[in-house]
């Protein structure tokens, strides 16, 4: 990141709190501030990992909350809906094989990330962990990449969830749900994570506000419909 980036990042989340007067800092907005601080361009996309673009770089932005930001060891990223229902032409469930289930969901995740590879030489992922006040964030940023399928078994958890597990560590490192489809993935917070610490601004006066902007009636027009009458 540039150096100015912690800065910029805490400028852009104090001025959210003043203005909304609430701490909620939203995926979208994230997606934004981060690409305003950094330079970049941000264009939301329906694959979600080429949010944010800058050169031959792309970035896809994910946020979650911790009551204690800068001690977070590990992260679960919601990393979109894979449904293989296609695959099997049924409801996916227990009875399944979980291996056969996990290597199509892990395919669809693949095929996502080759198709944005294809234009950009770089692909990253960018996360933000928010405390419940927004008065800490950690940031971090790793390179999004394709896993070869040959490293993982799959199994059914005691909830009805297929998880994905690394043979050679045994850790869990993907959950899958079979209803919704929701994909998520481990990752490790790098030791070397931006941690940023915020004053809690006051909120700003909604009238100061609208005088400021000069706001009078006549701004707003409102028109009913004729079969409300």
């Amino acid at each position: 990141f540039p150096k100015s980036f912690p800065n910029s990042v805490g400028k852009e989340i104090i001025y959210l709190l003043a203005s909304k007067g609430k701490p909620i800092l939203e995926g979208g907005e994230w997606e934004a501030i981060f690409a305003e601080c950094i330079g970049a361009l941000w264009k939301p996309s329906n694959v979600g990992l080429d949010d944010i673009v800058k050169g031959n770089t792309a970035w896809g932005a994910k946020t979650l909350k911790s009551t204690n930001p800068s001690n977070q060891k590990i992260v679960r990223l919601i990393s979109g809906r894979n449904s293989p229902l296609y695959s099997f032409g049924d409801n996916i469930d227990t009875q399944n094989d979980p291996n056969e289930v996990g290597e199509h969901v892990l395919d669809i995740w693949n095929t996502r990330v080759t198709s944005v590879r294809e234009k950009y030489e770089n692909l990253r992922t960018v996360v933000l962990i928010k405390s419940n006040d927004l008065t800490e964030v950690v940031v971090f940023e790793f390179e999004t990449i394709r896993y070869d399928a040959e490293l993982f078994t799959w199994e059914w958890n005691e909830n009805g969830n297929l998880e994905g597990i690394y043979k050679a560590t045994t850790k869990t490192k993907f959950t899958w749900q079979p209803h919704g489809s929701q994909f998520t993935i481990r990752e490790d917070v790098p030791k070397r994570a931006v941690i940023i610490n915020i004053r809690q601004p006051e909120a700003i006066n909604k009238e100061i506000v609208l005088d400021a902007v000069g706001f009078d009636e006549s701004w707003i027009k409102v028109t009913l419909r004729e079969d409300a009458k």
